[in-house]
């Protein structure tokens, strides 16, 4: 009897011990819906590699800390696979298998735009670091947020710098892709040129991904000061390429994203150089910030020595998107997991938040047009292979060698 009565306990320590260790300890289930494939999965691997490097400088911290204790956090990916479509599916399982507490949003305005609307239904807040179509922010989701201002809040800076070339310039063509992120960019810098008395002789919307040889080469004809094009970084790297091929370079040739960004310096050389852009971030800027990293000299470095490589604005963007949900649900003082309740509170945190950071201040628009949007940011033009704004570089009259836009 004695002996049964030992083995029954030592049986029962057992089972409480296996459940102890093979319990979970409480963690922030954040999904992570991206271009992980297809044709924008270069600018994917970059949000991929924000936000890893947010959540790996939590998770070596101990985690978010929330009334005395650490909870990590793990990121859960879904492949957006470049496809609106696909964006929404992935959307759909994070919310309703893997059961996230938060969302860190896609590359791109039109995967954006597709998976907003699944995370509206399931209540679940995103902050975005890599959209920039002001469709998003006019249609007011209640949950969506975004770390970088819309282009067409940023997108005037570069040709502002540009108009004060000498001479100046007088005729532009203005092209765009046939997506939410790069028609609003043609958009932008169409109404622009108009502002500052910049002819626009030819504006089109091509397909995503066309050959634009031929196209260039026709351009080429009509001997355009300016070609202003809205794309993604494989389609800007591959008009350089034409324009060189076709050994045609106008005194400014005009991209709102890419020039910062490593992969198209290191896909192209000296090809990119005196490629005009416009960002809201670089190394070099002077900032502040309170969590994690002091100021964006620490921040580059620390993706430095992560990836060998500098990064550009929508990496830093991506951690920044990190940085604001770690300091709106330090404030909530919510653990893991979120029900409903706290996720609706989360998002009126997110809305009053006011904070300054390595990537500058954060701070989301509440009202208007650029709802949910962080308009805390000033704009800067920038011209590829030069460390810092164009506002404080001289503008320059020096022409290209035709083979070297």
């Amino acid at each position: 009897m004695k002996r049964m009565t030992w083995i029954t306990l030592f049986l029962a320590l057992s089972l409480v011990t296996a459940g102890a260790v093979g319990a979970e300890a409480p963690v922030f289930k954040i999904g992570v819906i991206t271009s992980l494939s297809g044709g924008l999965a270069t600018g994917g691997n970059v949000t991929k590699q924000g936000y890893e490097m947010w959540a790996k400088r939590v998770n070596d911290a101990g985690g978010i800390e929330i009334n005395g204790k650490q909870y990590p956090v793990k990121l859960i990916y879904g492949d957006a696979q470049s496809e609106p479509s696909q964006a929404a599916s992935a959307a759909e399982r994070l919310a309703a298998q893997e059961k996230i507490d938060f969302a860190l949003g896609p590359y791109s305005s039109g995967v954006t735009l597709a998976a907003a609307p699944v995370l509206e239904k399931y209540k679940i807040p995103m902050v975005t670091g890599s959209a920039e179509s002001p469709l998003i922010w006019r249609e007011k989701f209640k949950f969506t947020f975004g770390t970088i201002p819309p282009v067409n809040f940023t997108g005037s800076s570069a040709l502002n710098v540009i108009a004060t070339l000498d001479p100046p310039p007088k005729r532009a063509v203005v092209i765009g892709s046939n997506d939410a992120f790069s028609k609003a960019t043609a958009e932008t810098f169409r109404d622009t040129c108009e502002k500052l008395k910049i002819k626009v002789m030819k504006y089109d919307i091509v397909p995503s991904g066309q050959d634009l040889t031929p196209y260039m080469s026709a351009v080429r004809a009509m001997r355009p000061d300016v070609i202003a094009f809205g794309g993604h970084d494989e389609e800007l790297i591959r008009l350089v390429k034409a324009l060189r091929q076709i050994h045609y370079a106008p005194k400014a040739l005009l991209m709102h994203y890419g020039v910062t960004e490593p992969a198209f310096i290191e896909a192209l050389g000296k090809d990119a150089e005196q490629v005009y852009g416009a960002s809201v971030w670089t190394p070099t800027l002077k900032t502040k910030g309170g969590l994690i990293w002091p100021d964006a000299q620490s921040y580059a470095a620390d993706i430095k020595a992560a990836f060998g490589i500098v990064p550009d604005y929508t990496m830093a963007a991506c951690s920044a998107a990190g940085l604001a949900f770690q300091a709106a649900v330090m404030q909530l003082g919510a653990a893991p997991p979120l029900d409903e309740a706290q996720k609706l509170a989360l998002v009126d945190v997110l809305e009053k938040l006011d904070i300054h950071t390595f990537y500058g201040p954060i701070k989301f628009s509440h009202e208007g047009e650029f709802y949910h949007a962080n308009t805390g940011l000033t704009p800067l033009a920038f011209r590829s292979r030069v460390a810092r704004p164009l506002s404080s570089v001289r503008p320059t009259t020096r022409r290209h060698r035709r083979s070297t836009p």
